[in-house]
């Protein structure tokens, strides 16, 4: 009977034109987040979202302000409608217009349902076809060169209360479950597999386990040992399929021409002793009920069955965090998880309160005296970059002060190994307002407030009259609404 190393070693023959190694983390990220497009959140689109069939409220949880909404209720034009959003929302002039803006990084927000297989159509609402968009999308910015961390940005269950960005606005947060936390070891699994066995997604260097968990971690338990199955779930495919991680051996080497279909049923169900530090009883469970998927996942993709090449001198994705600081109440440091490359994630947004005083003077001085790569580091979250930010502030701003505010947080987040701006785009429009003057990269280069080269700014000196003066302690952001 086939182990479950030999099992993942088989996948092998889903996937082609396999590259000889996985992007690595860039030197310095300078980059934008693909917000709306596979998780959508309609803010960012208002326009669109009421032509597609939405419906606006104050309140999201009581109108069709979601996916999860609009999919139970437009069940038979669900896939259709989001397949042309994902078509025209994401395209190859946005994909031009950012590598001619010098951008290295693209996180990619993803929900779930990205793998059909763990939606229960029951009680889950959700459009099909996402898959094939994020191949899509990837292969255009692998062809433009830039690097790629998938963030499971919505996950089984829920992770946050009242938010778009969980594809399910509700108050019925239910992720911190053991049920729904192995549905995400199993994502984890499937994105892990491919994204090291299929071309078009050769440019992932990274895969972020949760985005924006809830900050207090008295109402997150069993998140800790989350993180640790997390790792480890990453570090068992990529030995299983034969990858070398820091501490580690791979068990195989994958020989081309085997045949999986004529051993999946014995090798789902196969149990075999591995290494107890990486393949637990959970991560080996996770592994046998991702099988199936993969499975689903390479017909959807119209994958081959032959291999041509060996996976042995890939390189480890880099596993990514919220960073500890974002968590409040004794959280679990996420660097304790650690088997092999890992990084760190911080979100920091002034405009919804409890950051600085709601005034230019005090904006400048608090990010200019940010300290939170320096408090993570001697936490042991390093390298830590800022995966969200932008613009916006709970005052009317100035054209004036958007050239300095720009700067002064690419200075600050420069600091660590970079960022990543929310969002590369905001919809133009009557309803839109001016939402895009501050949240939009694009439209942030196109006013002049963002440089065009993102390693530079327009006055490296703007922090010199607030530095080392004393400003109240930098608080957690709170989340956009």
């Amino acid at each position: 009977m086939p182990s479950l190393f030999t099992l993942f070693s088989l996948l092998g023959v889903f996937f082609v034109s396999l590259q000889t190694a996985v992007a690595g983390i860039p030197g310095k990220i300078y980059g934008v987040n693909l917000g709306s497009w596979l998780v959508l959140e309609a803010w960012m689109l208002p326009q669109e979202w009421l032509d597609m069939g939405g419906e606006r409220c104050d309140d999201c949880s009581t109108c069709v302000a979601t996916e999860f909404a609009f999919a139970q209720a437009h069940p038979k034009t669900v896939d259709s409608v989001f397949n042309k959003h994902w078509t025209t929302w994401f395209t190859q002039d946005d994909v031009n217009k950012l590598k001619a803006a010098g951008i290295n990084t693209v996180r990619v927000p993803l929900g779930y349902w990205l793998v059909e297989g763990l939606v229960d159509r029951k009680t889950e609402f959700f459009p099909r076809g996402g898959i094939l968009q994020l191949r899509r999308g990837l292969k255009q910015l692998k062809d433009a060169g830039m690097q790629v961390i998938l963030d499971h940005h919505a996950l089984p269950g829920v992770q946050t209360a009242g938010q778009m960005f969980t594809g399910r606005c509700t108050n019925d947060v239910e992720f911190y479950t053991d049920y729904n936390y192995h549905r995400a070891l199993v994502w984890t699994a499937v994105m892990t597999a491919i994204s090291h066995l299929h071309s078009d997604f050769s440019s992932v260097f990274a895969i972020q386990a949760v985005n924006e968990e809830i900050m207090d971690a008295d109402q997150t338990p069993g998140y800790g040992d989350f993180t640790k199955n997390f790792v480890r779930t990453v570090r068992a495919v990529e030995l299983a399929l034969g990858i070398s991680v820091p501490g580690e051996s791979p068990f195989v080497s994958i020989a081309a021409g085997a045949n999986f279909t004529s051993t999946i049923s014995a090798a789902v169900s196969a149990s075999v002793t591995l290494n107890n530090k990486i393949f637990t009883p959970e991560v080996r469970a996770a592994l046998r009920d991702a099988i199936p998927l993969l499975v689903e996942v390479s017909n959807q993709l119209g994958l081959g069955f032959d291999l041509s090449s060996s996976l042995r001198h890939r390189e480890p994705l880099v596993t990514t965090f919220m960073d500890i600081n974002w968590q409040f109440n004794n959280p679990a440091n996420p660097a304790d998880a650690a088997i092999g490359p890992q990084g760190y994630d911080n979100h920091l947004y002034y405009s919804f309160g409890g950051v600085a005083d709601a005034n230019e003077q005090a904006y400048m001085e608090s990010i200019c005296n940010l300290n939170r790569v320096q408090a993570d580091a001697a936490l042991g979250n390093s390298p830590l970059w800022f995966g969200e930010w932008a613009l916006p502030t709970q005052f009317a701003a100035s054209d004036e002060f958007l050239f300095k505010w720009a700067d002064a947080q690419k200075l600050a987040y420069s600091e660590g190994r970079g960022w990543i701006f929310w969002n590369f785009k905001i919809e133009i429009s009557d309803l839109a307002g001016d939402t895009a003057r501050q949240w939009s990269y694009l439209e942030g280069l196109k006013r002049g407030y963002l440089t065009q080269d993102p390693s530079q700014v327009h006055n490296p000196h703007v922090c010199d009259p607030y530095k080392n003066v004393s400003t109240a302690a930098v608080k957690r952001h709170l989340r956009r609404k």
